[in-house]
């Protein structure tokens, strides 16, 4: 079984909250973006074919993934490794343990096909955006091992509901606190 994070009592029923030991890797989802990574001791993001000998800067990996699609939104992704990997889109503060480890794209067409628009505006790209960063912050959840499981056991010990797949370590945000209802909802806080 995964690793007890906290266990709440009310009344005579038990709320566990676990660590998901076998999440699934949110690049395997249905994704709106792209995400190049490279990086000589992790494997990072999509299957690409972009090598980091083919180029010497990341500006030049940039003009590449533009040459090579027709990009609508591309934020750059920065990785800050010091006790756990953290990806963001903007840069982090600390010189040595972070930097750039790649992009994170969406091409005109699949926002076009996503959205059922003709042309792709800069109201749509926006909302792109912040979708991107969703995707980044669920995947370095996932990288982090920052993905939950509950299980909530009557009073003879039995389980009673359970599921698993929450990622963040906000649980009134990641959705345990709406999936175990109100009545569990208060002890998350």
């Amino acid at each position: 079984m995964s690793s007890l994070v906290a266990s709440y009592r009310k009344n005579d029923e038990v709320l566990e909250i676990y660590y998901d030991s076998s999440p699934m890797d949110p690049r395997e989802w249905d994704n709106l973006g792209t995400m190049v990574c490279l990086h000589g001791r992790y494997s990072l993001g999509d299957n690409h074919s972009y090598r980091v000998t083919d180029y010497s800067s990341w500006e030049e990996v940039r003009e590449a993934i533009e040459k090579d699609h027709d990009i609508a939104v591309i934020l750059p992704i920065y990785l800050y490794d010091h006790s756990g990997i953290s990806l963001s889109t903007t840069p982090f503060n600390c010189p040595w343990d972070s930097g750039q480890v790649g992009w994170m794209f969406v091409t005109k067409q699949k926002l076009r096909e996503e959205y059922g628009v003709k042309r792709v505006s800069k109201k749509l790209k926006e909302k792109a955006e912040k979708v991107l960063q969703g995707e980044l912050e669920n995947y370095s959840d996932y990288v982090n091992g920052e993905v939950y499981g509950y299980i909530i056991k009557d009073k003879s010990g039995e389980i009673v509901d359970s599921c698993w797949g929450y990622y963040g370590t906000n649980f009134q945000q990641n959705g345990i606190a709406s999936a175990v209802g109100e009545e569990w909802a208060e002890v998350l806080n």
